[in-house]
């Protein structure tokens, strides 16, 4: 090439392609060959005073030099010199130096640095660069602004010191050399000899190794490394040439034009004159050729795409996700000497972290104790479930012994997993505790059923338990396909395939993938034989899968050193005087209801100096700022960012300062804050970040399972408030929109009542004794309903920001462009930042729904979501379910192809994540108001209303098919349909649904019931749908024969107090609607009373059978009805069918007081009334006009006369039973008791009114007594046991706090009527009087034992045997069956097989006749059980309070014995005998041999959920609904 060696002249315009070529290579020094390409495409100076920088790219330079001309041709443009403003050496480093700069004291993310490696950026280059030109190298703006500002800065330094970067890829290339030849020869033959040294390097499995050199080896790596490119070539060229055969001869030619058209790549398209002619095999060979394998493949999809050939663009996308695949399993193939890489690579998938794997589940068999040392890492792995073959595991030293010391596992068998999938998942607390399974006996438990089987036993007793078990753990409801890792963990050898360990290894291959699944053996010959077992009976190859060259030490330590660090590292929670203590991983584990904030939570949990933190930063930023739920980690990037705050919302102080105050100044020792907030205004966030904020204050938490019950939570939070220090700290707990709206009453009283009894015995720290409570309330009118809550301190946010908050939110704007793409696109932030614009949000939905077609599936399914997200709080559906009813599921797709298949829509849609349901992932729509707003353009503009929507739901039968993934969708449909919301000027809910309000509001009655109809249809086990067409004929229609008819309907599907109670309200308001007709008519018509008798003896006879229904339920509903929320509070005794009976017999009287002869208005008419309704003179002596109409009305009350004079005595009945009811007992719910307490007074004064009667004092049938003297003898002892409170059982018990005398008089009086039993044979009250007497002699020996009137232990045993023999097992209060727990309970000396069946008979009596007007209470025990025998044994609690009582005040006394602390005192200990026992199943149970007695624990949490089974022993207590056991102690 001619290269000019004169000066350019002084225009540059003049300047010849030599002069060019001159002024590049002595003036800009660039390489050579960049001056070459210049000269070769004939720049010239009139061109080059024209070119800009994408022209020289366009030249094939890179960008380094490119900037680097660009910069000098501005300066000789502008007639200046270059003169650089940094130091001279700097111009002088190579582009590697710049990089060991960037990385060494710049600190960039590392694809930074080498992107400008890969585009020649070298010392000269960089410092021309611009902003500019790093942010179109993909560098973000915040490095970008870094490197130019360090940049600045080196002027003011010293040289920095730059280290060489070690090459520890093969991928890296070096600066370019010349290829010697020896090299190039060692490639070529490289590929003709990698085949046969794979095959030779996969054959040796445990040879000794040759070493080599290092020169060797990079010659090795390098053939490797080209045969696996270039047998990727090949495979990805045959693929696209079978693509590319599918197509047409003029299809062909379409793909030919549109590649040359191709600009998406960086490579320029393939020109016109290489595609001519080309079939498919050459087309593909070009491609990849031109554009390389994996670009190629891109390449041709998009080009497909381009010529609507999709069906072919999706069947290469899904081979090429197949082909990477295999790729990816051909490298590791190849790594396979490295088996420390390989088992990272297996445990995350590839990554540096475990939580690539939602789940793991771990089949161990038998291990040693020196082998359990190196097992630790079981403890970092999120354990789903552990088979355990070892029968000694739960021993001390055992793989399950060891685990349990540092983290929860509850012990549990096979059987266990049968049953209900819901069930099975919350009784065995799975995914919050490990599951550890012993699938062939458990040595520690002492039974027969726990020893260990041999083979043919165990296939024939255990086997199919185990199936069983597999089966649920591979149900992709239980555990999702691809996010859970099978381990199969061989601690000894598996010699024979009569093992149960391959009978295992089996069933889980017939339910998942070999890829599921990988071994770790402790031996290579453990693995050779268990191999060989695999490859022989299940045709399997599994050294892919397998780790057996490492030793446990080296598993160890490689699975601890992987990511995440947060269980390895430690947890802090803020303690007394600003100390810090650790939140151990075990007692996280035992918290299961609550997320527990740190004081350094997410610190060092991931390596923030990696680019894969950079990305989960952006991306977990991206899913919130889009609408998804707030997580903690938001809070700390903008705490590591303090230039970029988290945005404070108005009322952030005053949340802060409330919370504060009620800790200084409250002396409540559980605090409810309420926070009112419109949905999607940022409630719930704003009360995290004040969480987040007051970290280093409380110890804060939320409670993220409200299924455990609330005495748990309690027990729980003051678990978190004592943890790791003598002195308690304060406890913030935020509970997110509670499902009791208001005010969560149990949750409320069950943690003060725990902190109080703490606290009463901490009396120095009460300050600290407490809980906060935060509860998001999601309310329509939260200020309204701000200002109405008088209960309780609260604050309200609304969906209206400040202008001091929307400058906030227009600043994080700007910070998010600097950082993300698109932030407009963010619309739940956009959303808030246009202040909740209903233009900005109507303006998103009609541009975005501009080519709606309901036709369409992935519109049908928008629609659906819309609906469901507008009318149900927190709705979503399954993304399983989207990708079933998108017909996504034949191939395996990306978890994002969801949303990718549901454009234009998807921008609107996010996928949020259950992490407590096992990883759970449902899909919903940003934010409500964007739902609402297309529910109004669908209706708008394409005429589609909400009953269109929801009946298209209702015709789909793919939603109602049984499966977990749909119960929340199934729900969230019922809820639309029945859920009412509370009014907005006061606590009163909506008579119906907002949804069905709507449609009521634009199209009526008809659609309305269709709705129903087809609801009801679908959901064929639910009452509430019909319930709720009930209410709506009713109460809207007045139609009462078709909603009675839909009532029925309801209480045919579940007979409940529910159901009953709608028959009755259905008839009650038939019975009101005709009294209010026949008042306006004024007329008398007596078949009117006859219709009307006949509708109250229906509602009665509903009403009563609901009061049954409601006496006798044990567990409350697992279905919601109709009214839950309002007329029905769960969790308390439910009297409405009481209520009911009376508001219909003074329906009754009322209507009967209108008739002519009763009219209240006249006194005697009055009085007739009032003598007919109390049966004082029949209804033929009333005195009344003769004449037709009066003689019919007669005739009617005859007719039903039974029924009408047995009102009366009704009535007076259930005012006394109420009258108990509200004076004795106290519900949970004081609205709803206050509401029916409200009616029942002022029904009570309408009987006041009308039986205004004195009492009659009649005693006249004595005087006609022939044994008048004796009769009253015996009236008057029992005369005497009424005035002394001993007449009943309950009263005798009273006399242990009384003095000894009293209950010696008693007994001495049921001792003569004992006598007199057995000489007149007064057999109606023999059997009561002989249970006292029993109990009264047992009451006198605990006094007075030597008094003569006691009786000894064996006559009390026998009369008591004889008594119970009589009144057998169904006695009608539990009394007999206290008596034979208290004389014949076991002891060493004598065994009573029968006990177990009084437990039983107490239980059910107690159940039965007591519980239903004292549920939610606790009961006591009055007995204790002591270590002597017979009588003496019975030690009473105020005998034991004589020890304390001179000691210490009576009130600190009742505190010990009310938190259990009593049973730690040593005069207690040395009194009462500690029983053995088990927890089997969740059940606690006394052991006596072989002989099992179930016991209840006496106070709340003495058995933690898990249903572990555990070796117990306790104190044991007598109560009147059983024996309780107190001061629970694990054996272990």
């Amino acid at each position: 090439m001619k290269r000019s060696t004169t000066k350019p002249p002084p225009e540059i315009e003049k300047w010849t392609k030599e002069d060019v070529h001159q002024w590049l290579m002595t003036q800009v020094k660039v390489h050579e060959s960049c001056a070459d390409r210049f000269f070769e495409e004939e720049v010239s100076g009139d061109i080059l005073v024209v070119f800009e920088k994408t022209d020289i790219l366009e030249l094939g330079i890179k960008h380094g030099p490119a900037v680097k001309i660009t910069s000098y041709l501005e300066r000789l443009k502008e007639g200046s010199q270059h003169a650089s403003q940094f130091p001279a050496y700097l111009e002088n480093w190579t582009k590697e130096q710049v990089n060991q700069w960037l990385l060494q004291h710049v600190k960039i993310y590392s694809k930074y640095a080498e992107r400008l490696q890969e585009e020649d950026v070298s010392g000269d280059c960089l410092v021309c660069f611009k902003k500019q030109d790093l942010l179109e190298l993909d560098v973000k703006s915040g490095p970008a602004v870094k490197i130019l500002a360090e940049l600045r800065q080196l002027y003011e330094k010293p040289e920095p010191t730059l280290q060489p970067i070690p090459h520890t890829s093969t991928d890296q290339q070096a600066t370019p050399k010349s290829i010697k030849p020896e090299e190039s020869l060692a490639n070529a033959t490289a590929i003709q000899q990698a085949e046969e040294m794979v095959g030779r390097m996969s054959e040796k499995v445990h040879l000794p190794v040759k070493r080599t050199s290092e020169k060797e080896e990079i010659q090795q790596t390098k053939a490797e490394v080209l045969v696996s490119k270039r047998k990727e070539t090949v495979a990805i060229t045959v693929e696209i040439q079978k693509t590319l055969d599918d197509l047409l001869k003029e299809d062909l030619k379409r793909f030919h034009f549109n590649l040359q058209q191709h600009t998406n790549s960086k490579c320029k398209p393939i020109p016109r004159g290489k595609l001519e002619g080309k079939d498919t095999m050459d087309t593909a060979k070009l491609l990849t050729e031109h554009y390389g394998s994996n670009e190629a493949l891109q390449v041709t999809l998009e080009v497909l795409k381009e010529i609507s050939q999709c069906d072919l663009a999706c069947h290469l996308e899904r081979n090429m996700g197949q082909l990477k695949q295999q790729c990816h399993s051909k490298e590791a193939l190849k790594k396979e000497a490295n088996q420390g890489d390989k088992l990272k690579n297996l445990l995350t998938c590839g990554g540096n972290s475990l939580d690539h794997y939602d789940r793991f589940v771990v089949v161990v068999n038998k291990s040693s104790p020196e082998q359990v040392q190196n097992l630790q890492f079981l403890s970092k792995l999120k354990l789903f479930c552990v088979l355990d073959y070892d029968p000694e595991s739960a021993a001390k030293g055992g793989l399950c012994y060891s685990y349990r010391e540092s983290r929860v596992a509850n012990q549990h068998t096979p059987s266990q997993y049968q049953g209900q999938t819901e069930t099975v998942i919350k009784n065995l607390n799975l995914y919050k505790q490990t599951s550890w399974v012993f699938c062939n006996g458990r040595h520690d438990l002492d039974s027969d059923s726990n020893r260990k089987l041999d083979y043919k036993n165990w296939l024939r007793k255990s086997c199919r338990d185990v199936e069983q078990l597999i089966s649920f753990i591979c149900n992709p409801e239980v555990l999702l396909q691809g996010r859970s890792l099978i381990i199969f963990l061989l601690l000894s050898p598996v010699d024979t395939e009569k093992d149960p360990i391959f009978d295992t290894y089996k069933s889980f291959l017939k339910h998942t993938e070999e890829k599921n699944i990988i071994t770790i053996c402790d031996s290579q010959s453990t693995y050779e034989k268990w191999r060989e077992l695999i490859q022989d009976k299940c045709d399997c190859d599994i050294d892919t899968q397998s780790i057996y060259e490492l030793i446990l030490t080296e598993v160890n330590g490689t699975v601890m050193a992987l990511g995440p660090f947060n269980q390895s590292s430690e947890r802090l929670l803020p303690s007394s005087d600003f100390s810090a203590v650790v939140l151990k991983q075990k007692d996280k584990d035992l918290m299961t209801a609550l997320d527990i904030l740190c004081l350094n939570h997410c610190e060092n949990i991931y390596d923030e100096n990696n680019q894969d933190f950079y990305d989960f930063r952006i991306k977990v930023e991206e899913e919130f700022y889009r609408g998804g739920k707030v997580k903690w980690w938001n809070f700390y990037f903008c705490d590591k960012d303090t230039e970029k705050p988290f945005i404070k919302r108005d009322k952030y102080e005053n949340v802060k300062k409330m919370i504060r105050s009620q800790r200084t100044y409250s002396k409540n020792a559980c605090v409810l804050l309420n926070l009112f907030h419109h949905p999607g205004c940022g409630g719930t966030t704003l009360a995290m970040h004040v969480m987040w904020d007051l970290r280093q204050e409380f110890r804060c938490a939320v409670l993220k399972d409200n299924t455990l019950p609330k005495d748990e939570v309690a027990i729980q939070v003051l678990k978190l408030m004592q943890l790791e220090s003598e002195k308690p700290s304060p406890v913030l707990l935020l509970v997110d929109d509670s499902q009791e709206t208001k005010n969560p009453y149990d949750l409320v009283s069950c943690i003060r009542k725990a902190v109080e009894d703490f606290s009463n015995t901490h009396m120095d720290d009460v300050q600290n004794c407490k809980v906060i409570i935060l509860n998001c309330v999601r309310s329509h009118n939260p200020k309204e309903q701000y200002r109405q809550d008088n209960s309780s301190p609260c604050q309200f946010i609304t969906a209206s920001l400040t202008s001091e908050e929307q400058k906030e939110f227009e600043k994080k704007l700007k910070e998010l462009e600097e950082t993300h793409e698109k932030p407009e696109n963010f619309y739940s932030f956009m959303i808030m930042k246009s202040n909740f614009d209903t233009d900005y949000v109507d303006d998103l939905a009609r541009n975005t729904l501009e080519s709606f077609d309901f036709s369409k599936k992935e519109a049908r399914l928008f629609a659906f979501l819309a609906l469901l997200n507008t009318f149900v709080a927190e709705s979503e559906i399954s993304l399983s379910l989207c990708e079933d009813f998108l017909g996504l599921k034949v191939i395996r797709w990306r978890e994002d192809s969801v949303l990718d298949r549901m454009t234009p829509y998807s921008n609107f849609l996010i996928i949020d994540t259950d992490e407590e349901w096992g990883g759970y992932k449902g899909v919903r729509i940003l934010h409500h108001t964007i739902a609402w707003a297309c529910l109004k353009e669908l209706e708008r503009s394409r005429y589609l209303k909400v009953s269109d929507i929801s009946m298209e739901i209702l015709h789909c039968d793919l939603f109602f098919s049984a499966r977990v993934v749909k119960d929340r969708f199934m729900q969230s449909i019922q809820r639309m349909l029945i859920e009412r919301q509370r009014k907005k000027d006061g606590d009163e809910r909506e008579l119906f649904s907002p949804f069905i309000e709507k449609i009521h509001s634009q199209q009526g009655r008809q659609t309305v019931q269709e709705i129903f109809v087809r609801a009801s249809s679908r959901f064929e086990t639910s009452a509430s749908i019909p319930q709720a067409l009930a209410r709506y004929l009713y109460i809207n229609e007045r139609d009462f024969p078709e909603a009675l008819k839909w009532a029925d309907k309801a209480m045919k599907i579940k007979q409940n107090s529910y159901t009953f109670d709608t028959i009755g309200q259905v008839y009650k308001s038939n019975l009101k609607s005709n009294i209010q007709r026949e008042k306006q008519e004024a007329t008398h018509n007596p078949e009117d009373l006859n219709t009307n008798i006949k509708i109250a003896d229906n509602a009665i006879r509903a009403f009563k059978r609901a009061q049954e229904l409601a006496s006798t339920d044990d567990e409350p509903e697992e279905e919601v009805p109709d009214d839950e929320s309002d007329d029905y509070p769960r969790k308390s005794y439910n009297v409405y069918g009481y209520v009911g009976v009376l508001e219909i017999a003074f329906l009754i009287f009322e209507i009967l007081g209108r008739l002519p002869f009763f009219e209240e208005s006249g006194p005697m008419k009055k009085k007739y009334l009032q003598s007919f309704l109390k049966k004082s003179i029949p209804i033929t002596s009333v005195h009344k006009t003769d004449n037709e109409i009066n003689n019919r009305y007669v005739e009617i009350i005859k007719e039903h006369e039974p029924f009408i004079v047995n009102l009366k005595p009704q009535v007076k009945e259930t005012f006394e039973l109420l009258d108990c009811y509200f004076t004795y007992t106290k519900g949970n719910n004081s609205e709803f008791d206050s509401k029916n307490r409200w009616t029942v007074c002022a029904l009570f004064k309408k009987y006041v009114n009308l039986f205004c009667t004195t009492p009659e004092g009649i005693k006249t049938e004595r005087q006609n007594n022939p044994n008048l003297n004796l009769k009253m003898d015996i009236e008057e002892r029992r005369l005497f046991l009424e005035m002394n409170q001993a007449d009943t059982f309950v009263g005798v018990l009273q006399h242990l706090d009384k003095p000894a005398e009293e209950i010696e008089r008693v007994t001495e009086c049921y001792a003569f009527l004992q006598q007199q039993q057995q000489q007149q044979h007064f057999i109606h009250k023999k059997t009561k009087e002989t249970i006292n007497y029993i109990l009264s002699n047992i009451v006198l020996y605990l006094l007075k034992p030597k008094s003569k009137h006691v009786k000894s232990y064996k006559y009390l045993s026998d009369l008591l045997l004889k008594t119970l023999q009589d009144v057998g097992l169904r006695y009608p209060f539990p009394d007999p069956y206290y008596l034979a727990l208290l004389l014949l309970w076991p002891s060493p000396t004598q065994e009573n097989t029968e006990i177990a069946t009084y437990v039983t008979a107490i239980r059910n009596s107690t159940r039965k006749h007591l519980s239903k007007l004292f549920q939610k209470r606790i009961t006591g025990a009055k007995l204790y059980l002591g270590k002597e025998e017979g009588l003496k044994r019975l030690i009473s609690k105020p005998n034991l309070d004589k020890s304390f009582l001179p000691k210490m005040p009576r009130d600190a006394l009742a505190q010990l014995w009310w938190n259990g602390d009593i049973f730690k005192e040593k005069e207690i200990i040395s009194r009462l005998h500690r029983v053995s026992g088990t927890i089997e199943q969740g059940e606690l149970f006394a052991n006596y041999g072989k002989l099992k007695i179930p016991v209840r624990p006496a106070h709340i949490g003495g058995i933690r959920t898990g249903f572990s089974t555990e070796k117990v022993s306790f104190y044991l207590g007598f109560a009147i609904n059983g024996p309780l056991a107190y001061d629970i102690q694990h054996v272990n």
